[in-house]
């Protein structure tokens, strides 16, 4: 048996959706047919997955399980992953935000135009940012889960749409005699273990999101994505820019473990009165681990905001 071949399951019940749009075909799950939500009058939640070797929606099961028994809650593949379009093509910081701003679209059309609350992961944090920057009137408020951009290397305020992109790494990851090889060392079950340990900052990761991880990365065209992940070419050099654009409110978490805990320039943002910062006892994602403080501190901050 081959696994690149097995059929990928779905990462999220409800429907999968499909949509043509900037960034090509896009996948997104919805937490039901839409029928109820369309009526119930709640406010549509957006869940973003993070970016890496093995992204995929199941990065948010815990979100979109415990939000989808109140409210109409939606989660994309971004593009390269999951059951989104994986060509290869160039990926770029500007297909990563066009996806976004093309589920949006197809949300708010459900919705009735709707203002949206939305929630990324890791990386995925400077596309939500950038969309919201570049359409602030379709967005209610953005949580940013572990978000990249507030280490010690901050502020990041060079010229608009300058990335961190290496060529010659991207050439040599591409290089046909072990460019296979390499990604299927890189996506190896131990190796995938290795960095969830590293996110969870201790070896008590999700088992689930592990077998998801390696599923999802045996996938015709699994590798092109994250090449250009690793190379550098989907982080942003203007991102701290971005991120001061933001008027809406925003909630900025990040954990104490593992290897997404410097938030140095984080106290810059705390200042702002929109902006709203909590440190969980976890690693890089607090809701697989403390998940009851985690949804606490959530519903809290929407709570300030549906208020305004």
């Amino acid at each position: 048996m081959i696994t690149a071949h097995l059929p990928l399951p779905p990462a999220l019940p409800g429907e999968r959706k499909t949509i043509a749009s900037a960034a090509g075909t896009v996948s997104y799950y919805r937490s039901d047919s839409g029928d109820a939500t369309r009526e119930s009058g709640g406010v549509p939640l957006l869940l973003v997955h993070s970016v890496n070797a093995a992204g995929s929606a199941y990065e948010v099961m815990p979100i979109y399980e415990h939000y989808r028994q109140r409210r109409p809650v939606y989660a994309l593949d971004l593009p390269g992953f999951g059951f989104s379009e994986r060509s290869d093509r160039v990926y770029t910081v500007r297909l990563m935000t066009d996806a976004i701003h093309g589920v949006v679209d197809a949300i708010r059309q459900v919705h009735g135009e709707k203002q949206i609350d939305a929630l990324a992961l890791s990386l995925a944090c400077e596309f939500l940012a950038r969309a919201v920057s570049e359409q602030p009137a379709k967005f209610r408020s953005a949580a940013l889960i572990s978000a990249t951009g507030f280490d010690e290397k901050a502020p990041h305020r060079e010229p608009p749409g300058t990335t961190r992109a290496k060529p010659w790494l991207y050439r040599f990851l591409q290089f046909p005699l072990w460019s296979r090889a390499l990604f299927r060392a890189l996506t190896g079950r131990p190796s995938i273990r290795y960095f969830l340990e590293r996110t969870w900052g201790s070896d008590a990761i999700d088992e689930g999101l592990l077998q998801y991880d390696y599923r999802t990365t045996h996938q015709p065209g699994a590798r092109f994505a994250p090449f250009y992940f690793v190379s550098g070419y989907l982080f942003s050099r203007d991102i701290t820019r971005i991120y001061e654009q933001l008027t809406l409110p925003v909630w900025l978490t990040h954990g104490d473990r593992g290897d997404f805990q410097d938030y140095s320039y984080a106290s810059e943002f705390e200042k702002r009165p929109n902006w709203r910062l909590t440190e969980f006892a976890s690693g890089a994602l607090p809701f697989f681990e403390i998940p009851q403080d985690f949804f606490q501190e959530y519903d809290r901050f929407l709570a300030g905001v549906s208020r305004k």
